[in-house]
């Protein structure tokens, strides 16, 4: 089964509950084990992006009326078909993105709770009341749904990042089109095969690939009737569509790019830090916005911390996503292999000494090995560029201030992580980081139920947790009295 598409799995446009051919003729989508292709999808074109944005307008009505209770069950039987067809997913995200098949199981299973997390807060969605201070109206509130909303997902959690934005707009009474990312549509697809399967009517998602997201985003954004805009990805695309969403005022959250700081002080136990650097660095193949990016390692405990993460990176197998044993799969694509092999090749040339691996393989597919670089000078791309690959960078500090320092001098500002044997210690730099998210003695912060974010450059508003389903929902207020 190695390589092949499983059965089942869409390969055209879902617009109005139907499956239909795109406009512009489809385009390849490759395995990055080996750089051939499995198969091909869609191009959406103007007609269908008015299409997809008539069915989400027309279905949202009906959707939105919807008794939360029953947008809830629906969501949940979501949850059940997720967890029951894990397999086939799993095996689809490791085809067409190249992730383990732990990593794979690991995030169906993340994505799925999304879901059920949601299936909960749809029935909470509430309001107040209160009398004004000057005692002359009471103060009535209440929620709606945005309205129509356009997701827009990174391929790099090609299941997870669509569930996280679909689930907690479904379970606002919004109705969405998708636009998944070019590398990774086939998930999508069958992501809403099984919407539909769990009985979401027809028109409330729709599917649109397309290898030009540029032109989808400004058709979509161009219509009047999408009133939200939410999407994960880089910084750089971020500020575009910020640019293109301020055009009709259109509700915009974002969650962009990270360089997260790893700060590991003398008095951690360095097992323990290895363990979580390997969760916070490795997972995805260091594919991930919340990837450690710097390591900041104290310095009476810099070169054993580096001894102890080489010797474990340096026992990961590397192969193709699909095969059981695979622990690093490749990167995603050929552009992406290339800009991590010039960042390492730059920081060596800056003085950063190879610990572990730092040379490309040869052969078919976009495969990079897991790299330890010590004594990084703090200029140097893989110091101050987000890698989004298998590299760990560890720089040497002198206490937990110069720490603090570095990890705060950069734009971005997403997750980051602090091992420490001082809980009160770790709490206080925790506060000092200028981050959404930290992990403290712990090398993974995703969870459905907290919100997800960053602050500076890395995005605006949260997804996940209380927070998330409020992205999807607009505050009346009602002036009353009696």
């Amino acid at each position: 089964m190695s390589g092949v598409l499983p059965a089942g799995v869409p390969t055209d446009l879902l617009v109005g509950g139907a499956w239909t051919a795109g406009e512009q003729g489809d385009f390849a989508v490759l395995n990055p084990s080996t750089g051939d292709e499995i198969a091909r999808v869609p191009r959406a074109g103007q007609g269908d992006v008015a299409r997809a944005v008539e069915a989400a307008s027309a279905a949202l009505p009906g959707w939105a009326a919807t008794a939360p209770r029953e947008r809830a069950e629906t969501l949940r039987r979501m949850y059940e078909l997720m967890i029951a067809r894990r397999e086939d997913l799993a095996y689809l995200m490791s085809l067409e993105m190249g992730k383990s098949l732990t990593d794979a199981r690991g995030e169906v299973t993340y994505a799925a709770e999304f879901f059920r997390w949601f299936s909960e807060e749809a029935v909470r969605i509430g309001g107040e009341l209160r009398t004004a201070p000057s005692g002359a109206n009471r103060i009535l509130t209440f929620k709606r749904p945005v309205g129509v909303a356009l997701l827009l997902t990174p391929w790099n959690f090609p299941a997870a990042m669509a569930t996280r934005k679909i689930a907690p707009a479904l379970a606002a009474g919004c109705t969405v089109l998708l636009k998944p990312a070019e590398d990774t549509p086939l998930t999508a697809l069958m992501v809403g095969k099984l919407l539909a399967e769990a009985g979401v009517p027809d028109g409330v998602v729709n599917i649109l690939t397309t290898d030009r997201p540029a032109e989808v985003v400004e058709w979509a954004l161009a219509d009047s009737r999408v009133r939200k805009l939410s999407f994960t990805g880089s910084t750089g695309v971020g500020r575009i569509l910020l640019r293109q969403a301020a055009d009709r005022i259109v509700n915009a959250s974002m969650e962009l790019g990270g360089n997260a700081p790893f700060i590991v002080l003398d008095d951690a136990d360095l097992d323990a830090a290895v363990e979580g650097a390997l969760l916070a660095k490795m997972r995805n193949g260091g594919q991930a916005c919340t990837a450690a990016n710097r390591f900041f390692v104290q310095e009476g405990v810099a070169a054993a911390f580096a001894d102890k993460l080489a010797e474990a990176m340096g026992a990961l197998r590397m192969g193709p996503g699909t095969d059981e044993d695979t622990q690093l799969g490749p990167v995603i694509n050929a552009k992406q292999l290339d800009g991590i092999a010039q960042r390492v090749e730059d920081s060596i040339a800056a003085g950063a000494k190879v610990r572990l691996g730092g040379v490309r393989p040869d052969g078919p597919g976009f495969f990079y090995p897991a790299t330890v670089l010590t004594d990084v000078p703090r200029d140097a791309p893989v110091a101050t560029q987000e890698i989004f690959g298998p590299v760990a960078p560890i720089i040497p500090v002198a206490d937990s201030d110069e720490a603090v320092r570095l990890a705060n001098g950069t734009d971005m500002g997403l997750s980051g992580y602090v091992y420490t044997g001082d809980l009160a210690r770790g709490l206080r730099i925790s506060e000092r980081l200028e981050v959404g998210m930290v992990g403290l003695n712990r090398g993974l912060v995703s969870d459905p139920a907290a919100p997800f974010g960053g602050v500076k450059e890395s995005g605006l508003g949260r997804e996940g947790g209380y927070e998330g389903i409020e992205e999807y929902l607009e505050t009346t207020y009602v002036a009353t009295q009696w």
